[in-house]
């Protein structure tokens, strides 16, 4: 199993290079259903790992003049706060059990795993769903609206810091629609965002949780090497052909997930 899970962490890297997004979605499901991590222990470990393999990514992007800082940093920035905040003072303080209704039990691990499915079904909705006419999209992104990527940039970053995934999906249609940016340039800004952020949240779990450094690094190295793949693969294959295909994947996980934490619970 743990050769299985390294090999599926080279998914995670190729769906990166690839796609722009996706793969860090399926870190925590890997980590739980095949490594045998606890739930709230593999958010953080997600946090790492997407964060050096988004920052691999990025470095890319930027040596091809598909990054745009100053639009990372307008975004980046409430996101990296509000990262680290949930990490820091939010998860500690959820409880273990955090509700009783009747012999229904609401526990830490069914809240973190329930909300990760959900955001797992909503990542699946934006990779399946057809993309807009380009007149649209043009005439939607207006200018830079600096209070709406303010706003975004703080949602994202509690979802990160909650679930551990990059939250890529979101970033990259907002970052489109509210600063104008193209395509190409959205989703090397992106990485850029979720690299800094992700490492940063990371940062406020070191001294609380026991960490596995052996499993994580290797996991790390196989998931970089997988977005070295993907940046390969881009270039003879578009990332649009296999998009749908990976939605239905994720959307297949998502519903796994939910099945498994309640239904076939135990």
């Amino acid at each position: 199993m743990e050769i299985l899970g390294y090999l599926l962490a080279i998914l995670i890297g190729v769906s990166l290079g690839l796609i722009g997004g996706g793969g860090s979605i399926l870190t925590v499901p890997i980590l739980v259903y095949v490594l045998g991590v606890n739930a709230e222990l593999s958010t953080s470990y997600s946090l790492f790992i997407v964060g050096s393999t988004s920052l691999v990514g990025a470095i890319f992007a930027w040596r091809q003049g598909l990054l745009d800082i100053r639009t990372g940093l307008v975004f980046g920035i409430p996101s990296i706060l509000a990262v680290y905040a949930t990490r820091q003072w939010i998860m500690p303080h959820i409880p273990q059990v955090m509700l009783h209704l009747g012999d229904f039990e609401l526990t830490k691990r069914l809240f973190l795993l329930g909300l990760f499915a959900i955001l797992m079904i909503l990542a699946s909705w934006s990779m399946l769903r057809k993309p807009r006419a380009k007149a649209e999209t043009k005439e939607s992104s207006g200018g830079f609206n600096y209070p709406m990527i303010l706003a975004e940039g703080a949602v994202v970053g509690v979802i990160t810091g909650l679930v551990g995934a990059g939250g890529g999906f979101l970033i990259i249609p907002a970052l489109v629609l509210f600063t104008g940016l193209p395509m190409k340039q959205a989703v090397g800004t992106s990485l850029m965002i979720i690299a800094a952020k992700s490492l940063i949240g990371f940062t406020g779990d070191l001294g609380k949780m026991a960490i596995d450094w052996q499993l994580l690094l290797i996991f790390t190295a196989f998931s970089i090497g997988g977005i070295f793949i993907g940046q390969q693969l881009a270039k003879r294959i578009p990332g649009e052909k296999l998009k749908p295909a990976f939605g239905w994947f994720v959307l297949a996980m998502g519903i796994y997930i939910i099945l498994k934490e309640t239904v076939f619970h135990g």
